[in-house]
């Protein structure tokens, strides 16, 4: 397990642990919220502040949430770090945290009408690796549950970025942010052409993904 994969690891599992004993807390004040100020049924107030873009990629408020975006950061995230060296692999991460933030929030607050929810989850860092792993190692192969053949990283998340953008526009799943993933992707795509890294030719062999 490379250096950064693991602390991103760990600062999620320790938050996660912590959820459980003041999730209104961290909820309130750490998860992402819509631009603006709302009112709570308690009486109290919530609403976006700066930090949120960043803290909330490391909140998760259920188990298989979690554990499915550990799962894949463990199994991608490794071999992009190594390929990009820890620094830029950071860079990338915590690029893709705030890009996906970024347009996550855009997107909750032109739908305030329809409810205020906050959004929590790794999944804008997670879905730029996932992009950045498909642009280093194109022709690996993945397979991925219950899919019977293995796909090549380039067309798995391919596939990933369409059914996220057509579940974003039409409204499916609701509940997952998929305009996050979008942003995430888009941020690992800004610092792969900032660090002018190319996709590599070889295979890493299969790989079993979430």
């Amino acid at each position: 397990m490379t250096p950064v994969v693991r602390w991103l690891l760990i600062a999620n599992v320790a938050m996660f642990g912590l959820t459980k004993v003041a999730e209104e807390w961290l909820v309130i004040h750490l998860a992402l919220w819509p631009l603006g100020s709302f009112r709570t049924p308690d009486g109290g107030s919530v609403g976006f502040e700066p930090w949120q873009l960043i803290t909330s990629g490391f909140l998760h408020l259920g188990f298989l949430h979690i554990l499915l975006n550990m799962y894949a950061l463990f199994v991608f995230g490794g071999m992009v770090e190594r390929a990009m060296g820890s620094r830029r692999f950071t860079y990338l991460y915590f690029a893709s945290v705030l890009s996906g933030s970024l347009v996550q929030l855009v997107v909750v607050t032109m739908a305030v009408d329809q409810g205020v929810v906050p959004t929590v989850g790794a999944s804008g860092g997670v879905f730029g690796v996932l992009l950045a792993f498909a642009a280093l190692f194109p022709h690996s192969r993945v397979y991925v549950i219950p899919v019977p053949i293995p796909l090549k990283a380039w067309v798995l998340v391919a596939g990933y970025a369409a059914i996220e953008l057509l579940s974003g526009v039409f409204g499916t799943s609701q509940g997952v942010a998929h305009f996050a993933h979008l942003g995430g992707m888009l941020g690992a795509i800004i610092v792969l052409l900032a660090t002018g890294f190319r996709g590599r030719t070889q295979s890493r062999g299969d790989i079993r993904g979430p």
